[in-house]
């Protein structure tokens, strides 16, 4: 992708949040919560007829936690039909094998704005033989929207995302309503720009799923990005990760990760507000899309600054 489309892309992301309207959104969801989830679904899907997209913009210093799986027939039991764990790494050069892992980041969207820690399992879409994401639970201090539980507020009793001057990524998020709790430090100043496996980040984007109890009768989404946003990040040496607590898939994966990536930049993504299935497989066809996107959503008034 040229850089003039890349900076077009970003700004027409950035664009989409609106701090006014996401504050709107964010008072208009304690309503739509007290609805029958049978009328928040359709408030959704008919809202979608007029704004199909979702600008998703995952802010810098996001952290990801690889572990190995140890109990394969209890992971499987969380992944919705016609799926199956398969091999994977978050790293080009880490020996690939069963596992989950463990995002947590600050993000501003469209609707909501926040920090989030998602769980995911790495499979392949037998259907599609995509690999996939496949979203098995997630605590966030902001309100939340899927198709299986609906609306839903803030679910944590607290969750620092945040960075310090000594280089830090420091992680503290403890769901209220759950034993859900993620807890780590992770030393930055060791971190090597490492290329990432694109199967996994490039065409695993491809193919976002809902496993466990947020499985519903939807199939699998797309996110829309730059494809080079997923090149590469900070590969960090697991003897800097500090981590104090995991309860994510507690009993069924080994207790320490074999890998942790940092993105130490933006990712700016576009999904729809509906989880929609697409066609797409390739980076050539996100960067098609990203194009596409750029001429919907962008007006005359764009300006073109070459630095």
């Amino acid at each position: 992708m040229k850089v003039k489309d890349l900076r077009r892309y970003i700004r027409t992301t950035e664009k989409m949040v609106v701090p006014a309207k996401v504050a709107s959104t964010t008072q208009g969801s304690g309503f739509l919560r007290k609805l029958p989830l049978r009328l928040q679904r359709y408030i959704v899907k008919r809202g979608a007829r007029s704004n199909p997209y979702m600008s998703f913009i995952v802010e810098p210093y996001c952290a990801f936690l690889a572990f190995e799986v140890t109990d394969t027939e209890t992971v499987e039991r969380l992944l919705p039909p016609n799926y199956s764990l398969f091999p994977s790494a978050m790293f080009s050069n880490t020996p690939k094998r069963l596992c989950a892992i463990v995002g947590a980041f600050n993000v501003h969207t469209s609707v909501f704005w926040g920090s989030r820690v998602e769980f995911y399992l790495i499979a392949e879409n037998c259907e599609t033989g995509l690999l996939s994401w496949v979203i098995v639970e997630y605590e966030s201090n902001t309100h939340s929207y899927d198709p299986s539980q609906g609306f839903i507020g803030p679910s944590t009793s607290h969750s620092v995302v945040t960075t310090s001057y000594l280089g830090e990524i420091i992680i503290d998020v403890t769901s209220a309503q759950s034993d859900n709790s993620l807890v780590f430090v992770a030393d930055l100043k060791n971190g090597v720009l490492t290329e990432l496996d694109q199967r996994l980040w490039v065409e695993g984007n491809l193919s976002v799923d809902y496993g466990g109890e947020l499985q519903y009768c939807t199939k699998p989404f797309s996110l829309v990005f730059d494809p080079k946003e997923m090149a590469q990040a900070l590969k960090l040496p697991l003897d800097d990760i500090s981590l104090c607590t995991n309860t994510f898939g507690a009993g069924a994966l080994d207790p320490m990760p074999f890998e942790a990536a940092c993105f130490p930049y933006a990712q700016h993504f576009v999904t729809t507000s509906v989880p929609t299935a697409t066609s797409m497989r390739t980076a050539e066809d996100l960067e098609q899309a990203v194009n596409e996107i750029n001429d919907k959503m962008n007006t005359s008034q764009d300006t073109n600054c070459q630095e």
